[in-house]
């Protein structure tokens, strides 16, 4: 029966049981299938313990959106102000302003918390 992991060797072995129990497939609402679940959880919740995961560098942030939206550094002059804003905010030789802050979580969707962080470069 799985149980909290407390440890790395219970974590190794809360895998390996999972392993064995995605090998058997178990059907539905069935014992198997309820330790496999109960297995995912307890093993996801001692990974985000374990390894939490960060928030992104926010010029990171801002250039994956650019990335996916298709969108190039002028395409952000309303949200910086000027084509030298947006090139000096994103060399990290410029910190973002809580207005343009706003302008890119209000505009472009970016999270706010990760706008408001310090660059790793910072």
């Amino acid at each position: 029966m799985a149980g909290i992991i407390h440890t790395d060797a219970e974590h190794g072995e809360a895998l390996a049981a999972l392993d064995r129990l995605m090998e058997i497939d178990p059907e539905s609402d069935t014992p198997e299938a309820d330790e496999l679940q109960l297995l995912a959880l307890v093993i996801e919740d001692y990974e985000k313990e374990r390894f939490p995961i960060g928030l992104p560098d926010p010029i990171e942030a801002i250039r994956f959106c650019m990335d996916q939206q298709g969108l190039h550094q002028q395409d952000l002059v309303p949200y910086f102000g000027s084509k030298r804003r947006v090139s000096d905010a994103l060399s990290g030789k410029r910190a973002l302003t809580l207005s343009m802050i706003r302008a890119l979580h209000d505009g472009l969707g970016i999270p706010a918390d990760v706008l408001l962080q310090t660059p790793h470069g910072g």
